[in-house]
């Protein structure tokens, strides 16, 4: 079994069967291509036998172009047929192979959460491997993982909430966008992944709610303020959405919430370039991201009261013990404790 192909049939076994998210699939590819690429060199393999992540985007794509034009078992075939050219047989990855490989990304200074995440592919990779009898024995069994750092989510003040909200230019329609876009993050702690995917179907602002699919394509109702629905409608129902400017082209998916200048929907790639642009903007002396506004509303949502059982359903946690690490983050819920139950506080 060549390399290439156990690779496909297992990006398929993800999307068509354990139905992850174009996030998780891209992430994936990313990290079991670089180890390809590394093993082919290895086995005297040569560009042509070489897939890309253009070759392997079919599978994180919403509406990937060929397979509405052809159908899924084109795209299949387009993919089988360059690996049938491939180098190297799935059995020479033993663990030696495996163990170079993570020298080498050590030797470039990865750090232990992105050596953490490609042994994680990896093992996953050579597990279905051997499940489906691609391979009679599991080369990462003798590879251990480095330690995971303990890192606790990073959160902001609401002042600090305020002042990065105020940043868009509300004036012109892509910061009428990226104002809809901010309110809607804190509003209902979405993922960026949640966030870009939203269809206009998925909104009641008259109910206030929005329906997201999360990790797994797992669905769920999140409840939206007021103040978001009331963003969301001034861009939805903007004349400029329509108009044909120097600035933006006009809409061209009718389906898609958040659009880009194209007037297509807007990747994650696009909103975390518009966040660095802000922070740089307001000044402040935080790492912003989109996931930071996600920790923030939690640990708001916290320390106003809200119980964990019902942050863990907002966030869409599948296990309490990741949202009850939020106790750990607000230095308020510490201090209010700490004077409670301190004998001279």
């Amino acid at each position: 079994m060549l390399y290439q192909k156990a690779l496909i049939d297992f990006l398929k076994h993800l999307r068509y069967l354990k139905n992850v998210s174009g996030h998780t699939l891209r992430n994936y590819s990313s990290d079991l291509l670089a180890f390809l690429n590394f093993f082919l060199d290895k086995k005297g393999g040569t560009e042509k036998d070489r897939l890309s992540q253009r070759d392997l985007s079919v599978f994180w794509q919403q509406e990937p172009a060929l397979e509405r034009a052809s159908g899924p078992k084109a795209v299949w075939a387009a993919l089988e047929k360059k690996t049938a050219l491939a180098n190297g047989a799935l059995e020479a990855c033993d663990k030696w192979v495996l163990r170079e490989y993570l020298a080498k990304l050590h030797s470039e200074g990865k750090k232990n959460r992105t050596l953490m995440r490609k042994i994680s592919s990896l093992r996953s990779f050579f597990r279905f491997c051997l499940k489906e009898k691609y391979l009679s024995f599991d080369p990462m069994a003798a590879i251990e993982s480095p330690k995971r750092e303990k890192r606790l989510p990073r959160s902001i003040g609401y002042e600090q909430v305020e002042l990065f909200f105020q940043m868009p230019d509300t004036g012109t329609y892509l910061g009428l966008r990226d104002r809809a876009i901010v309110e809607l993050f804190y509003s209902s702690g979405l993922r960026l992944s949640e966030l870009v995917g939203l269809d206009r179907d998925d909104l009641d602002l008259v109910g206030l709610q929005v329906k997201v699919r999360g990790k797994g394509r797992k669905e769920r109702l999140l409840p939206i303020t007021q103040n978001a629905a009331k963003w969301l409608l001034k861009y939805l129902n903007s004349p400029q959405r329509q108009l044909e400017t120097k600035e933006h082209c006009r809409e061209a998916d009718g389906k898609a919430v958040f659009l880009n200048k194209w007037g297509t929907r807007l990747t994650a790639r696009s909103v975390d370039r518009f966040f660095r642009f802000y922070l740089k903007k307001c000044g402040l002396a935080v790492d912003l991201t989109p996931h930071v506004i996600r920790h923030t509303i939690a640990t708001h949502w916290l320390e106003k009261g809200m119980d964990l059982k019902t942050i863990q359903t907002l966030l869409g946690h599948s296990s309490l013990s990741t949202t009850t690490i939020y106790t750990s983050v607000s230095l308020k819920l510490k201090k209010a404790v700490y004077d409670k139950t301190h004998p001279r506080a």
